[in-house]
């Protein structure tokens, strides 16, 4: 748990900045933050802006570069000082603006070394540059100092200026020496911790009264030897142990004697120190969090005690050992008159235990952060647990009474001196300064209040109290970092900050339950630090710190609720309602909040918000009011007096006043408004409701209804109903009788007696009538009740506006509606009966419950016999007779119907089972139910039809019957007569067999396909995952069900159902596995133009289950846009359009379920409200780029044909877009962009535009956006005319002046032509004697050469390490006798041995993480000043380290390659693997070297070598300039020797005791220098040796004998040279004159003559040269007595020997370039095969599709990687010399080979160089070679990763041990050394690799070599 280790440091890296050196250069300029253009810190804090959230507003931000350690708030002066790594930072408190800053770091350092400040500190360990990380950051108000303390120098200190924190207040050590010397020890510069991760806490103590200055408590984290924190080297050296004990007390008097500042003498005998034992700091490693007084502020005569909050780490290894938290208690001194006591005496500790009731599982036995409140002390513990890396550990929050450790404290002490108690307390002697053992009874001793708190010397001391203090967590979240405390309003509020940059705030009531909680994202990611403090000057503010960022929130955003419903019910301890303003605020923000009734608490409750009554709540509208009285209730002040008004609405108020004072509530008067400003009544309703506000300086603080109604309105809303609804009305109306009206006021009404209740009203009685045939005449009866009043009025009967009827009273009760006729034309309509006055307006009598008559129509809806008869039921009396009719009186009852008529039944199958419900239709299915009840059979099956699904005659649903077994019959329905269907239903078996796909996220979502056969049977279907969850969305045909699947609770399988008609499940076994949900990590770009279409990728997990994904934007988003899955890591989405410019939330929907945040759900923070507001990912709109032609003209013009290219210009944005986003499009036509930048694009078109609309548009698409910003006018031909004509002129002119001059000239030219054609004849013989030389030459040199060629050696092949060494470090190839440093030993000390390679063991392990190793090449190749030649460097490193697991190295080099592939094909994919310029590209280079090297050794090192000897034999046969190198016989025209050089060849008799031969025939010229002579002697005998075993030609002798008595040594120069202009020329043998068959006799050099010249060819050419002069190459005009003899040659006459050379070496470079390009099947090129293979699939998922592409891309990689670099470097194979003009040779050949792998027309011309003509013919031969070979590699059977592993695998074995991958991991570590933090960064921003700690194990590994490897190696 690094995370906490270090007290004082962000959670990420706990460690802080310190003091740097005294001298230290100023700061550099402070980096923008993260990459981002500098800007103005008002301008960023704006942009960052204030983030509000529930209740929680954040109001400013500052972000650090470096990661955050410590911050201090000085209250008086309003600042804020921040301590970040290398970094201090002094900040306004209002809004966190910078004030002063200074550099800390970093410096050189080693934490083997004492401090530089201490006077004659040597070290012999190397310093390197080190962070500062601060430990300490205190403020001494009273002396006016910032005491910073950090981790270099061994924990050293600074005194810094409170008020400007980058000026030093008190230099220490002193700077300049005082008038005595201060003594400096290392104890007083030994103050923090001085590791990174290791904790440190400080307090500064105030002077006790009448004592000196002040002092500073520390408690520091072991770091010595032993401890995790220490270097790992044999060092004992250990400046830790005796310099900084655990917890100290030191001096910080600055003021006075500064030789005591920071010691911790207490006086000349004692340390004020706790110190563990060396042994026992293993059992007791102190991780400390936070020191503090309490109280801070003490009363008079109350002590205040210093308390420690530490945890005693468990132990490693040791599984039973858990963490313990601590809390210890020092005491201070008291008085003026009071004791110091040490530190020791008065220390007391005792554990902290937070646990639950469920055991030991639900302990928290960590300490993260506490927060000592008035009486409490709030503390955060955590559960550590193995979760995976990223999850957040369980965590709660516990409370602690201090008045329970004081208890404690004292029980404790009397346990120990009063009455020993062993299990309650005991001594701690693992304290240095302790008393120990342990305690005993004090006799004759009583023991002072004083003494039971703070001990005494006399005492035993330290104490350890054994028994915990426990408490029950009242508040479990997970990834809980800090907490801070306040209580407000009877509520405590409590922050809580968490690992993923969120804080939490719970208001908790006073019996410590949680009422309310709110959380806000502080800054997503980043760890909040576990400190957090209120502004001492304004508590509404709290004061927090994340990794990268200090942050200043408001305590509450109470204005986001607008009621004081909604503000008291959301009980924040902070807000409540201000009554007469009517909104939510603190306290303090709201007038008189001090005075009752003013401000409403949340602890009040929401029955405490104002409330108010209105009477009378209902008004009659035509009745007067004098006023309207107000009950005011709740939490009011007194309104008496207060200019108050009642607002109605619409800007209509009246005035408002209370009368006397409030007991309880308040009563208020209000006038009424006027008559004529009432509201108009809604249409249809008898009232109107007013809303009445009281509103007070402005506000409407409280509001209430009453309604106005009018009873006039009753009769004509209900008239039918007039009297009843009268009389039921809620307002207080009266019926009329006599005037048939209702009205308020009963004194309206006449004498006749009127109703009192609704029963009372003259009604209608309903009576049941039987049904009536349409046009048929009859009497109706209507009984009436309470009718009297009426009798004898005249009245009608109304079945609707045009149905009226006489009605004639028979009693005082009843009336008759006379000659009822009545019509309809449907099959039945029901007619209401009415009883209405005569006159109008119309006046109904009542009727409550309407009085029915049903009049029907047999002709109608009856369209067969048993519809017909059946109406029998429903009372019409009809009759069927060719249709259906009314029955006579007279006829008989109805009669049977035909046989039903089945027309159709479905489904036409179901399960055996039964339970389908099988529909039926057709004609005569039955009279009733009853009489098909139990009628219908499928063969002998039963079906049971149901009630509520019969329709009469046509449709009948019936239940089938279970079946013994499959089988097929018709349908019959028996209705008294038997009806049988056409179809045939079928009982089939379904199966269910398999489910596809299998898996899918837990999300649901995820659409299956069930596979099996007759899946389409039965009515209905069930699918239930895990037996209860419904599969929805079915589809299905007969052999497959396609449904979505429903959400899941876990990860895990359940059981899939397929169930028919609600019957068992069929069998089939099917499992769906749900699976963790997708995770999507980052998205990218974040930025898009308002009308979208940007292409997004999402990164991200598990995609590969994800089969559809749509993205949509909040608020401010047009339409969701479909995304594609590309794999399992990348989604791609287009943007969505938006409204607007704006930054806003995004949303995913993965198989149509929307994303969200698993591991913000995990920690339940989040009020479902604020879900949305967590929202990790937002999009920020900005405007469409805009464009314009470069000079902004809307008209181009351009003629046909030619050449088009156009500028365009871009303005500013900040999309940043790539080159790949822009189209440009002239009509149809793509325009291809070559050059973008950030304003400027250029696009050309290479095809010609169509003439056919004379206008094309230019225009321009990025997204959805699109843009014309021209048109191009095709044309221009009246401008090409007038050119033209202009040029004939010209051109005839130029005819007659040229025809004048040929007139005078052509006589003087005919006799200058005599002259020259003697001339040109002569120089015509010489030509052909030339060539006809050359043609013999070629016509014989093959038949000698290739008798000469029968060599009897072996081929000198170089053993493979030498192979491999020399082509992957071709620059630093060493000749085969040195030994490469990579295979020969480690060189490093023994000392360093152990440490370096557990090293680089790790580094080893690290190397064959594939997300590390990936992670760690594209870092560095990010990297300007990683060049080429290191990127090769460290490609062939890798490939000697990997080289024992090449299918890993394989995989890795595949998965670099598709990065590259993919940013090629972004931009031009033919230039891929053009060069190598990237690791990965070296790494091919090599990864084919290793697996053609058999290929090479096997098929192709014979033809090769035979090909360089042929070179050097036909080279040898002809004269070579020593001096230029320049030859008679080569390939290359520029080291062609071009003058004829008359040379003679020489035989001659060679004696040499060496290569194990004795004497020779050796072939020479006598045109050779002696040198040369002795090369080819050399060659002749030791032609059977490797050349790396040869004698050079420098230690050997030459001697000629001329005689039996003379012989001569034979050299280069010596006096005999001759000299010719200036020059010496070279000895050569025709200068000795030596004859043919001559003896010579050639020995080794005893020791080199001092007159012995070095290499011939670096001969200064000014005093030197051999055949030719340099004037003679240069054909400069310069004569001399040679020249002058010599005949006139043009140079280019001898270019015929490079046809010469050329023929004689055809047959070897042919057999070459087969072995080359051709298969054999005994050894297929399987990596060849693999490869190309890979290059095509690549091609293919990237949609590439053309051929040549694909070619160029296996040319680049096998023929011109790997073949061109053998074949100019036959030294990589073959222990041979490569000499200068075999060089030249090969480098023809080479280019022949690549024209041949070209798919690129060769444009040759006579000006073409030579090196290209030379092989012109045979290039097309060649190329059909290449091409077949490519097809017979496409052609083999493809190989799978198993059979491609196993070859790697062998190839690993076979050379496995050959070198030392030791010294190539260590090369490798020197580049992850230098670019250090470019990889951590790159390890920090990648999701995987943070989620598997590499960057930590990347720490570890650093840690164990940065002591060492650059040491070492400097002792090596």
């Amino acid at each position: 748990m690094a995370r906490r280790a270090a007290g004082g440091a962000a959670p990420s890296s706990r460690a802080a900045a310190a003091g740097p050196p005294p001298l230290l250069p100023p700061p550099p300029p402070r980096r923008p933050l993260r990459g981002a253009p500098r800007c103005p810190l008002p301008l960023l804090l704006l942009v960052l802006g204030a983030a509000r959230v529930g209740a929680l507003e954040i109001q400013r931000r500052f972000p650090s570069p470096t990661p955050t350690n410590n911050f201090a708030l000085d209250g008086a002066a309003g600042t804020v000082y921040l301590a970040a790594v290398n970094r201090l930072y002094q900040l306004s408190g209002a809004n966190l603006s910078l004030e002063a800053e200074a550099a800390v770091g970093p410096v050189a350092d080693s934490p083997l070394c004492h401090a530089p400040q201490l006077p004659q500190a040597s070290c012999e360990h190397p310093r390197r540059l080190t962070d500062n990380y601060n430990k300490i950051l205190q403020l001494d108000p009273g002396q006016g100092l910032v005491v910073v303390c950090g981790s270099i120098y061994q924990g050293f200190c600074q005194l810094r200026r409170r008020g400007n924190i980058s000026a030093v207040a008190v230099a220490f050590p002193p700077a300049a020496p005082p008038a005595e010397p201060v003594a400096v020890f290392p104890s007083m510069l030994n103050v923090a911790a001085n590791h990174a991760n290791a904790s440190t806490v400080a307090l500064v103590l105030p002077p006790a009264a009448g004592a000196g200055g002040s002092r500073l408590l520390v408690g520091a984290t072991y770091t010595g030897y032993g401890s995790a924190f220490f270097p790992r080297n044999r060092s004992l050296e250990d400046h830790r142990f005796e310099n900084t004990p655990e917890i100290s007390i030191r001096s910080l008097d600055a003021r006075g004697d500064l030789a005591k500042l920071f010691t911790f003498d207490l006086n000349p005998s004692d340390d004020n120190i706790l110190k563990i034992k060396q042994g026992a700091k293993e059992q007791h490693k102190l991780g400390f969090v936070s020191a503090f007084l309490h109280p801070p502020d003490p009363a008079p005569g109350v002590p205040s005690y210093a308390y420690l909050a530490l945890n005693s780490e468990a132990r490693a290894g040791d599984k039973e050992s858990q963490a313990r938290s601590l809390l210890a208690r020092i005491c201070l001194p008291r008085g003026a008159g009071g004791d110091a006591k040490k530190l020791t005496e008065s220390y007391i500790q005792l554990g902290l235990q937070c646990a639950g009731g469920a055991g030991r599982g639900d302990l928290y036995s960590r300490l993260v952060s506490v927060f000592p409140a008035r009486e409490l002390l709030f503390a955060v513990f955590e559960r550590p647990q193995g979760t995976p890396a990223g999850r957040a550990a369980p965590a709660a929050l516990c409370a602690f009474r201090f008045a329970d450790v004081r208890a404690a404290i004292r029980a404790a002490r009397t346990a120990c001196f009063v009455e020993p108690a062993p299990d309650v307390v005991a001594v701690l002697d693992s304290v240095v300064q302790g008393t120990g053992p342990a305690c005993e009874r004090k006799r004759n001793i009583q023991l002072q209040p004083e003494q039971l708190d703070c001990g005494a010397a006399h005492l035993q001391h330290p104490l350890s109290i054994l028994q915990p203090l426990k408490a029950t967590p009242v508040f479990r979240a997970p990834g809980l970092t800090s907490v801070a405390v306040a209580s407000a309003n009877n509520y405590t509020a409590v922050f809580l900050g968490t690992v993923n940059g969120r804080l939490l705030k719970i208001s908790m009531n006073e019996s410590m339950q949680v009422v309310s909680r709110r959380v806000v994202t502080v800054a997503y990611g980043e760890p909040v630090h576990h400190v957090m403090q209120f502004d001492p000057a304004d508590p509404g503010y709290l004061y927090l710190m994340t990794s990268h960022q200090m942050t200043k929130v408001k305590v509450a955003a109470c204005e986001v609720h607008s009621t004081c419903a909604d503000c008291v019910g959301a009980a924040d301890a902070y807000c409540g309602w201000c009554t007469l303003e009517t909104r939510c605020s603190l306290q303090q923000d709201c007038a008189n909040a001090s005075q009752p009734h003013f401000w409403t608490s949340a602890s009040e409750g929401p029955s405490r918000c104002p409330a108010m009554t209105v009477l009378p709540a209902e008004i009659d509208v035509r009745q007067e009011y004098p006023g309207m009285i107000l009950q005011i209730s709740g939490s009011l002040p007194s309104l008496r007096g207060v200019e108050m008004a009642c607002d109605y609405g619409n800007h209509v108020r009246t005035e408002a006043r209370v009368p006397g004072p409030a007991y309880g509530h308040q009563i208020a008067y209000c006038n009424l408004l006027p008559r004529n400003q009432f509201p108009p009544f809604p249409p249809h309703q008898d009232h109107v409701t007013v809303e009445m506000s009281v509103r007070v300086n402005g506000h409407s603080i409280v509001s209430a209804n009453f309604t106005i109604y009018d009873c006039s309105r009753v009769g004509q809303v209900y008239p039918h109903t007039a009297c009843t609804s009268c009389l039921s009305a809620q307002w207080p109306c009266f019926w009329c009788t006599q005037q048939h009206a209702c009205v308020s006021n009963q004194s309206r009404c006449d004498a006749s007696p009127n109703p009192s209740s609704p029963q009372d009203c003259p009604q209608i009685l309903p009576s049941p009538l039987a049904p009536v045939p349409t046009g048929g005449s009859q009497d109706i009866l209507v009984p009436l009740a309470n009718a009297s009043f009426f009798h004898g009025a005249a009245l009608e009967c109304s079945f609707g506006p045009e149905e009226t009827f006489e009605a004639v009273w028979v009693n005082q009760s009843v009336v008759r509606c006379n000659q009822v006729v009545l019509h309809t034309t449907q099959k039945s309509r029901v007619f209401s009966l009415s009883l209405q006055l005569q006159g109008r307006p119309a006046r109904f009598l009542d009727s409550p419950d309407p009085m029915t008559v049903e009049v029907y129509n047999c002709a109608m809806g009856s369209p067969d016999c048993s519809q017909c008869l059946g109406r029998e039921d429903l009372g019409h009396l009809c009759v069927w007779n060719d249709g259906c009719r009314l029955r006579g009186p007279l006829q008989p009852l109805s009669g049977t119907c035909p046989a039903p008529e089945i027309r159709m039944i479905e489904p036409l199958s179901g399960p055996l089972d039964g339970g389908t419900l099988l529909t039926i239709r057709g004609r005569n299915l039955g009279r009733r139910l009853s009489d098909v009840a139990q009628g219908v059979w499928i063969g002998s099956v039963a079906c049971e039809p149901l009630a509520d699904r019969y329709t009469v005659s046509e449709e009948i649903v019936c239940a089938t019957g279970p079946a013994p077994g499959p089988f097929s019959d018709v349908v019959t329905v028996n209705a008294s007569k038997e009806g049988r269907s056409r179809e045939r239903f079928s009982y089939v078996l379904p199966q269910v067999q398999s489910l596809e796909p299998d898996k899918g996220p837990k999300a649901g979502g995820t659409r299956i396909t069930i596979h099996g056969s007759d899946l389409h049977v039965g009515s209905e279907l069930q699918v239930l995952v895990n037996n209860s969850d419904p599969c929805t969305e079915l589809v299905r045909t007969d052999t497959s069900i396609t449904c979505t699947v429903p959400s899941g609770a876990l990860a895990a399988p359940v059981p899939v159902c397929v169930r028919f008609e609600r019957r068992g499940c069929a069998r089939g076994n099917l499992i769906f596995e749900y699976m963790q949900n997708p995770v999507i990590t980052a998205i990218s770009p974040r930025r898009s133009p308002v009308s979208g279409g940007r292409t997004i990728t999402v990164a991200g997990e598990r995609f590969h289950m994800v089969q559809n994904v749509s993205m949509a934007v909040h608020h401010i988003g047009k339409e969701p846009t479909l995304c594609k899955v590309l794999n399992s890591t990348l989604i791609t989405c287009p943007s969505p359009g938006a409204l607007s410019n704006a930054s806003a939330p995004v949303d995913f929907f993965i198989n149509g379920r929307a994303y969200t945040d698993e591991a913000a759900v995990a920690e339940e923070l989040l009020d479902p409200g604020e879900a949305w507001r967590s929202r990790r990912f937002r999009l920020d709109y900005l405007p469409n780029p805009q464009f314009s032609t470069a000079k902004r003209e809307k008209w181009i013009k351009h003629h046909p044909g030619e050449p088009l290219t156009l500028v365009i210009h871009k303005e500013q944005d900040s999309l940043g877009l790539e080159s790949h986003e822009y189209r440009v499009k002239i009509g149809q036509v793509a325009c291809d962009i070559q050059i973008i930048s950030d304003r400027v694009i250029h696009c050309s078109v290479n095809e010609s535009l169509g003439t056919a609309e004379g206008q094309l548009p230019i225009t321009i698409q990025v997204g959805n956006f699109n843009q014309t910003i021209a048109t191009l006018q095709l044309g221009g031909s009246e401008t090409a005319i007038i050119v033209s004509i202009v040029i004939c002129s010209v051109l005839l002119l130029l005819s007659v002046v040229a025809l004048f001059v040929f007139c005078t000239k052509s006589r003087r030219a005919e006799r200058y032509w005599q002259k020259t054609l003697l001339q040109m004849e002569e120089m015509e013989s010489q030509i052909r004697e030339e060539i006809r030389k050359g043609f013999a030459e070629l016509q014989t040199d093959m038949t000698d050469l290739t008798k000469e060629l029968n060599r009897s050696q072996g081929i000198p092949f170089l053993e493979y390490k030498h192979f491999v060494t020399r082509t992957f470090f071709p620059k630093g190839s060493s000749p085969v006798q040195e030994t490469h440093p990579l295979l020969g030993e480690w060189k490093i000390p023994e000392s360093c041995r152990p440490n370096m390679e557990e090293g680089i063991s790790l580094f080893s392990s690290l190397l064959s993480n594939k997300h590390f190793l990936v992670v760690f090449v594209h870092a560095l190749e990010q990297q300007k000043d990683f060049a080429v030649r290191d990127r090769c460097s460290l490609a062939s490193l890798l490939t000697i380290a990997l080289h024992g697991k090449l299918e890993y190295y394989t995989s890795i080099m595949k998965e670099l390659l598709v990065d590259l592939i993919d940013a090629s094909a972004a931009k031009n994919p033919k230039l891929m693997l053009r060069r190598t310029e990237s690791v990965v590209e070296k790494m091919l280079t090599n990864w084919m070297s290793i697996c053609m090297y058999s290929c090479l050794r096997e098929t192709v090192g014979e033809p090769f070598f035979l090909l360089l000897c042929a070179i050097k034999q036909q080279v040898n046969k002809g004269s070579i300039d020593a001096i230029t190198g320049k030859a008679r016989y080569t390939l290359n025209e520029e080291w062609l020797l071009r003058e004829n050089i008359e040379a003679k060849p020489r035989n001659l008799n060679v004696s040499f005791q060496g290569c194990g031969m004795d004497s020779l025939s050796v072939r020479a010229m006598d045109t050779d220098t002696l040198t040369q002579v002795k090369e080819k002697i050399l060659e002749a005998f030791c032609k059977n040796v490797p050349y790396s075993q040869w004698p050079r030609a420098e230690d050997v002798d030459l001697e000629w004998f001329a005689s039996s008595t003379q012989s001569y040594i034979l050299r280069d120069l010596d006096d005999t040279s001759v000299v010719e202009d200036g020059r010496k020329k070279l000895n050569t043998l025709a200068h000795y004159k030596i004859p043919e068959g001559a003896s010579l006799a050639m020995s080794l050099t005893d020791k080199k003559d001092s007159n012995t010249l070095g290499r011939v060819k670096d001969l200064d050419t000014e005093k030197y040269f051999h055949l030719v002069l340099p004037t003679d190459e240069l054909a400069e005009p310069k004569k001399s007595h040679r020249q002058s003899h010599r005949k006139k040659v043009l140079p280019e006459i001898y270019l015929t020997r490079l046809l010469s050379t050329k023929g004689t070496l055809q047959k070897f470079l042919d057999d070459l370039f087969k072995a080359i390009l051709s298969i054999r099947e005994d050894k297929p090129p399987l990596a060849v095969k693999y490869f190309f293979d890979f290059l095509e699939e690549q091609a293919e998922k990237r949609g590439i599709s053309d051929p040549d592409t694909l070619h160029i891309w296996k040319t680049n990689s096998l023929p011109l990687r790997f073949w061109v670099n053998i074949l100019k470097n036959p030294q990589f194979v073959f222990d041979i010399d490569k000499t200068d003009h075999i060089d030249a040779c090969l480098s023809v050949i080479a280019q022949a080979f690549i024209d041949a792998c070209s798919i690129s027309d060769l444009q040759l011309g006579k000006d073409s160089p030579t090196n290209k003509l030379l092989y012109a013919k045979e290039i097309p031969e060649y190329r059909k070679i290449v091409q077949r070979y490519y097809k017979q590699i496409q052609d083999m059977t493809p190989l799978s990763e198993q059979e491609m592993n196993a070859h790697l695998a062998e190839e690993s074995r076979k050379y496995q041990n050959e070198f030392n991958t030791n010294v190539a991991m260590a090369e490798i570590y020197k580049y992850a050394k230098r670019y250090r933090p470019q990889i951590m960064a790159a390890l920090e921003a990648n999701p995987t690799a943070r989620r598997t700690q590499l960057q930590h194990k990347f720490e570890q590994v650093v840690a164990l070599m940065e002591d060492n490897i650059y040491e070492c190696y400097s002792e090596a």
